[in-house]
């Protein structure tokens, strides 16, 4: 599963980006935010950047269920380091690698408050752009993803869920996440045979967006199951489209 993770993080962009082997490959850092009482780990990769170059795009990466816990999900060091390294040096931005605890969820309001407070400290420590901040989850990500972009309206210029659902659980479920989400872009993947998040999840969001004029593109893939990043991995033009979108 961590593979197929970092192909999500890395080959997601490879057909629009490539790197070239033995290149540079950036540095992954491991670093620790307090909330309350408590301190998290989370981690961020910084892409090789020549000489004074400054705003670059940051995403911010929603992993799903399996990697919750502590101590950053990515391999840093030694071989794993390296793989990890090669992958994310495809993305030409700085990407926040938050990690959920164990027991918990993105949807729960610590979780919530530690990914706002990672994302400023990174934009703060590596000058990103802060209109260009974007927010890709996978999975238990990807409800996530419409959590935190219904919380913090205009703080993301683009979302991306794969195989991702409403984290809202009563009631109209899906017209006040559209209104909530405004006409922020949105690109959702899902494979029809998905038996972890329902397809008719993604679906009813993107109907939900259209009804009120929202900027949504929508990939389903007919006979493929929860593992539909593989399928976002072959999308040309996801990458293209993501640093296109800004907040101005």
């Amino acid at each position: 599963m961590q593979k197929e993770l970092l192909s999500v993080l890395g080959g997601l962009f490879s057909s629009a980006i490539s790197s070239k082997n033995g290149g540079p490959q950036g540095s992954l850092q491991s670093r620790t935010i307090q909330v309350g009482d408590d301190n998290f780990d989370y981690q961020v990769y910084v892409p090789p950047q020549s000489e004074g170059e400054q705003n670059l795009p940051l995403i911010v990466f929603l992993h799903g269920i399996g990697q919750r816990g502590s101590g950053g999900f990515v391999p840093v060091t030694g071989v794993g380091g390296e793989v990890a390294r090669h992958y994310l040096a495809r993305v030409p931005a700085i990407i926040l690698l938050p990690q959920c605890r164990r027991t918990s969820y993105w949807s729960d309001p610590v979780m919530d408050e530690m990914v706002i407070r990672e994302l400023t400290q990174t934009v703060e420590d590596l000058e990103a752009d802060a209109n260009r901040v974007y927010l890709i989850g996978v999975s238990m990500g990807g409800y996530g993803v419409w959590h935190l972009a219904m919380q913090h309206p205009k703080k993301f210029a683009a979302l991306v869920s794969i195989c991702g659902g409403s984290p809202i659980t009563r009631g109209d479920r899906f017209v006040p996440l559209a209104e909530k989400i405004g006409k922020t872009p949105a690109w959702l993947f899902h494979g029809t045979e998905d038996k972890v998040v329902q397809v008719s999840e993604s679906r009813q969001i993107v109907s939900a967006l259209e009804a009120i004029g929202g900027a949504v593109e929508y990939s389903e893939y007919t006979g493929v199951g929860h593992n539909v990043w593989m399928n976002a991995l072959a999308e040309k033009e996801l990458l293209p489209w993501l640093l296109a979108q800004s907040l101005t």
